[in-house]
């Protein structure tokens, strides 16, 4: 699950309390053991503790612990709060994250597999093992990638051995993934302090250091003498009014998560995100705008739950977003779980923009920053994407502890268009292609695609207009 910062899996539920007999007909307890539908997660509900056990069919290992915190709600060391709904019938519950979007469908268990109750070994092969099983059991992309994930098997496990470095295996574990060119897929060994992570060929990672770049770029360029522009949640929103074009507005978002300090729980993100739109989408502005420009180019992700909070305020209209699933199956990567149409509903009793919109992506567009790219295809009133292929990554991301204390990062979810199609692996393409950031466009101080969507909405503010 992809929290706000995409860089932890963490876990949580919440246990509904037995009524008294005297007061009718009893809660249905969700203390006891649940296997979740995908995820390869089995959670033990104990009183106001949780423990999750993270499994594949070789192993058992545990993950993360949450706590009781109230009502409804367990929360986990990071602030994050997870709901279980019981129901249909005692054997069955619904999961959810504060942070995310979706539920996890969770089935009730009489025991704990075999694996759970003893120790796993930590020796390189064991390691190696589940590792591949992680991968092999959860990942929905190989065919897509082209990538014959036995065939790693076997080409790399005759190398492990008893007497294998730490450092060897990270550097096996590395070579195994590199073909997936998924930004979404990762290798940690934080006791050694390393990383093994990368982007598709031909895009950039939106780093700190190039959304700092690009950012003064934009405003000494594109909103140079602009009559108002501000910064928001921490830097990580920035509106203007054009300069020249007081129908036009320019909406900068570099992340969906960081929008006040970083230990701080969900809800102070969102009402950061909620204090930034107010100030923005103001009644006035709503009514005079004729185009909104949303600049995704350099974007990080963070909570697809936050995404959908700002479509809300884009639309006067409820539609879907998108319909969300995970891989389902050990052996079988077509088995999925029931697709979950993901809402937007208008922002209720808060001015909205319902006019058109040019979205500006690139190969820096990364996960919830796709998400809500995809969130706004179905939205009416006009959206034209301008730029390039957004990095093609859409899934929360699982974290998987091996048993030599190293960490394997993947994906196991699409999030489907309304063909039933997923943008991963490619992107989400533009309407209108132009070059984004390139070191040409630095050079000459370019910004074709800001420029391409300027023009583009005043052309469709024009046609309104007649």
């Amino acid at each position: 699950m992809r929290t706000v910062t995409a860089t932890a899996l963490t876990l949580a539920l919440a246990a509904a309390a037995a009524a008294p007999a005297t007061a009718g007909p009893s809660k249905p307890s969700i203390d006891g053991l649940w296997r979740m539908d995908g995820y390869g997660t089995v959670l033990s509900l104990d009183g106001d503790t949780l423990q999750e056990f993270q499994t594949t069919s070789v192993s058992c290992i545990e993950g993360d612990t949450a706590r009781r915190t109230g009502p409804g709600a367990y929360t986990t060391d990071d602030g994050t709060v997870l709901t279980v709904r019981p129901g249909p019938g005692r054997d069955r519950a619904t999961f959810s994250a504060d942070s995310s979007v979706g539920h996890r469908a969770l089935r009730r268990i009489k025991e704990l597999p075999a694996d759970c109750t003893r120790p796993t070994p930590k020796d390189p092969r064991t390691s190696f093992d589940v590792f591949w099983h992680s991968f092999a059991e959860n990942y929905p992309f190989f065919a897509a990638k082209d990538v014959d994930w036995q065939e790693m098997r076997d080409r790399y496990r005759p190398q492990v051995h008893k007497d294998t470095t730490r450092k060897e295996l990270f550097g096996i574990f590395s070579d195994m993934v590199r073909p997936l060119y998924d930004a979404h897929v990762a290798v940690e060994d934080e006791d050694e302090d390393r990383v093994f992570a990368q982007v598709r060929p031909g895009t950039e990672m939106p780093t700190e250091a190039l959304d700092t770049k690009v950012k003064k770029f934009v405003v000494e360029r594109d909103l140079k003498g602009a009559p108002y522009r501000q910064d928001f949640a921490n830097g990580r929103i920035t509106y203007a009014d054009l300069p020249g074009r007081a129908d036009q507005g320019y909406l900068r978002i570099s992340g969906f998560g960081g929008y006040t300090s970083e230990d701080a729980p969900y809800p102070a993100h969102v009402a950061a995100l909620d204090k930034a739109l107010d100030t923005i989408l103001t009644k006035d502005r709503t009514q005079r705008l004729k185009g909104l420009i949303i600049d995704l180019r350099i974007n990080g992700g963070g909570s697809d739950a936050l995404g959908i909070r700002i479509a809300e305020r884009l639309t006067d209209t409820p539609y879907v977003a998108y319909a969300k699933r995970a891989r389902n199956h050990p052996s079988d990567p077509g088995r999925h779980t029931r697709p979950e149409p993901i809402p937007v509903t208008p922002a209720d009793g808060r001015p909205r923009y319902t006019g058109p919109i040019a979205v500006l992506t690139g190969g820096s567009t990364v996960s919830a920053g796709e998400t809500f790219t995809q969130a706004l295809i179905d939205r009416p009133g006009g959206t034209v994407r301008v730029g390039q292929p957004t990095q093609g990554v859409f899934s929360d991301v699982m974290e998987r502890n091996l048993p030599n204390g190293m960490t394997a990062i993947l994906p196991n979810e699409e999030f489907l268009n309304r063909s039933g199609q997923t943008y991963d692996g490619t992107g989400i393409p533009p309407h209108l292609t132009e070059p984004v950031f390139t070191k040409k466009e630095f050079a000459k101080k370019r910004d074709s695609a800001f420029d391409r969507a300027v023009n583009v909405l005043r052309d469709r503010g024009a046609a309104t207009t007649h």
